[in-house]
């Protein structure tokens, strides 16, 4: 059984920084899918940066590229999100996933819901204007 449990959330405002931790118990998959998600009031939960722990290649969603950097410890079996220039709209819930063995690899599945199997919690990132 994997739980994940997400940390560093906050506020702060546009033009800031936060990074995001997510500590996982249990297995991290050689080949799997670790990422993130966020989720605005309204919205439907989109994915905002993931990893394939087959290769490391990492994904990005185009509204967070150039801004926003994912990087996993597998000793520590921590997933990372730093978030640099942020801005209003990226205020949501930011969720940390894991997705076991993937059907398919590459930056739309990656970044789909559906591949994963594990969620935590969430923490808020909060950008003020």
């Amino acid at each position: 059984q994997v739980q994940l449990v997400e940390s560093g959330g906050g506020s702060v405002q546009a033009g800031g920084s936060l990074r995001l931790s997510c500590a996982a118990s249990g297995e991290i998959y050689s080949t799997s899918y670790m990422g993130w998600f966020r989720q605005a009031p309204g919205k439907e939960r989109e994915g905002v940066a993931a990893i394939y722990t087959g290769s490391f290649s990492k994904y990005y969603a185009d509204s967070v590229k150039g801004r926003f950097t994912v990087s996993l410890d597998n000793a520590k079996k921590t997933l990372y999100l730093q978030m640099n220039s942020l801005k209003p709209e990226d205020t949501a819930m930011y969720y940390c996933a894991q997705g076991p063995f993937p059907f398919a690899v590459g930056s739309q599945s990656a970044l789909s819901r559906q591949s994963y199997t594990y969620w935590g919690q969430g923490t808020q990132v909060t950008v003020s204007s």
